[in-house]
């Protein structure tokens, strides 16, 4: 691939070896180490940007992933047009497109070996989505593509809002610090959506990791907002853990110095 793209006349080019090996399993220790090789290339050149090849298609095998997990509104959207100097200018294009234009201009293609791996979800889906197109009707990838673009419309509003709500509801803690206190009350009045987004927001922002928080992890937070009866907190993964005490949603990470003692021990905060 490197030969191909000094033959059509493109440079500097780096071809770079990484490690797959990390957490949630190797397809997602390959896309974390490609797009830190990626980020890395950027910097060395001072790039302006960085172009990507994803397809409709692959954004169509997103959402299908998504809804496969159960996820939530953010995960539905797939991947973004533009996120900081990432670039996707072919998500409107199918890969048959591409593939084609390819052709058309003698260029070779390279695909991944993995891509044919049935081992691989993705792999999986991308098999299933002809059929899916055949037995639901044909236009199935552009429909899928759709949704995701309604859904990032949606969670970049929610987002939004819940940026808000942790901005109003912020009492004295200092994101980035492991610990982050909210105003229960002011977080009780709000939506369910914009209340349970602003605590995945709080949790992250103490320290837990964006991709490990779960459904349950949101409920049995928003719990001790909406259903308070003196119970104990509750642990978020990243060694997070959020109680409630006097009025307050506390998140603490594990060795911060100023954690309160648990809830149970201290002001049981029974209003």
């Amino acid at each position: 691939m490197g030969r191909t793209c000094t033959g059509l006349g493109l440079g500097p080019v780096d071809v770079v070896r990484v490690s797959c090996e990390g957490p949630g399993g190797p397809e997602a220790a390959a896309r974390t180490a490609r797009y830190e090789a990626l980020d890395g290339a950027a910097h060395r050149h001072g790039a302006a940007a960085v172009l990507l090849g994803h397809t409709r298609d692959d954004q169509a095998e997103t959402v299908l992933l998504g809804l496969a997990r159960g996820s939530g509104t953010r995960s539905l959207a797939g991947m973004p047009p533009a996120r900081g100097i990432l670039r996707r200018p072919l998500l409107g294009l199918g890969r048959d497109v591409t593939a084609a234009v390819c052709a058309d201009l003698g260029l070779p293609v390279w695909t991944d070996p993995a891509n044919s791996d049935p081992a691989f979800r993705r792999t999986r889906v991308r098999r299933l989505l002809p059929e899916l197109d055949g037995a639901l009707g044909p236009g199935l990838t552009a429909a899928l593509a759709r949704t995701a673009e309604i859904a990032r419309e949606d969670a970049d509003a929610l987002d939004a809002l819940a940026e808000g709500l942790f901005a109003r509801a912020s009492v004295d803690g200092v994101p980035g610090t492991g610990r982050v206190v909210l105003d229960a009350g002011v977080l009780a009045a709000e939506s369910d959506a914009v209340r349970r987004r602003t605590v995945l927001l709080a949790a992250r922002r103490a320290g837990s990791p964006a991709g490990a928080l779960g459904r349950r992890h949101v409920l049995a937070t928003d719990a001790l907002i909406t259903r308070w009866r003196g119970q104990r907190g509750t642990d978020l993964p990243g060694g997070v853990r959020a109680e409630r005490a006097c009025g307050r949603l506390v998140f603490t990470l594990a060795g911060d110095p100023d954690t309160d003692p648990p809830v149970a021990r201290t002001n049981p905060d029974r209003e």
